[in-house]
């Protein structure tokens, strides 16, 4: 099944979190780790964007459009691919049901107020919210590259490489594994300043992990995104799992 969209604003959220805070994963995926003075850690990434015009190439007239969040975490899967595996999805109530049919996605009923950035070079900052329940509030504004961030993925261009440079996500359905390999052409993303006011939505969902501030954060105008879904069955289901969720994209920076 081959999908095709644009995500329109797209924020970034990058926080480095123990392995050990953490649910067990899928068999056959584990958590990419890095040693930081002494400690495993794993990155999650937090994805807030508007998807505009998200169809199957086999209905280019039905089109959905809606904001989302999609939060992930980097993992190797059963060949070793840098890849994500995508833990929760929330998505307008009104979309579920609708995302379920067209895309075969598990997803949440959340409400978001995603506000019109602003352009590079203002430097006002605006504020999202995701609420579902409990919320997730970030306040950003344009900024510098940070620098010194743990662990160290490289240089600015390298660490956007790093989560964006992945072509497959993965989420489970039921006893099996939904596989999105996807592709983007090269686009431009600006490093921002990101604070969050209210992690109350990801400390619910994931009970036991300590939100750290974040470790980078980017902001993407516009990402064009084609992808297909495939399915496979779970060889061996690990003591717990993470909630579900959907899908991912891949850039070239």
């Amino acid at each position: 099944m081959k999908l095709k969209t644009v995500l329109r604003d797209a924020l970034f959220l990058n926080w480095a979190l123990p392995v050990e805070a953490l649910p067990e994963l899928p068999s056959p995926l584990r958590y990419e780790l890095h040693r930081v003075e002494g400690e495993d850690v794993v990155f999650a990434s937090a994805l807030l964007s508007r998807q505009f015009g998200l169809h199957r190439l086999s209905l280019p007239f039905f089109r959905l459009s809606y904001p989302q969040l999609h939060l992930r975490f980097c993992v190797l899967d059963g060949v070793r691919m840098p890849s994500f595996f995508v833990g929760t999805l929330l998505v307008p109530a009104w979309v579920a049901p609708a995302t379920a049919l067209l895309a075969r996605q598990p997803s949440t009923g959340a409400r978001f107020r995603f506000p019109e950035p602003a352009e590079e070079g203002d430097d006002h900052s605006w504020s999202w919210s995701v609420t579902n329940g409990t919320a997730l509030e970030v306040e950003a504004r344009f900024g510098s590259p940070p620098g010194g961030g743990r662990p160290d993925l490289g240089d600015w261009r390298q660490t956007v490489a790093y989560f964006l440079e992945r072509e497959r996500s993965y989420v489970q359905v039921g006893d099996r594994l939904r596989r999105l390999e996807a592709a983007v052409p090269e686009v431009e993303v600006s490093p921002v300043s990101a604070e969050v006011h209210d992690a109350a939505l990801l400390a619910e969902r994931y009970p036991g992990v300590l939100w750290p501030a974040l470790h980078s954060a980017w902001l993407c105008h516009s990402m064009p995104l084609s992808f297909e879904f495939g399915t496979m069955p779970v060889p061996r289901l690990r003591r717990r799992a993470i909630p579900q969720a959907a899908a991912s994209s891949r850039s070239r920076v």
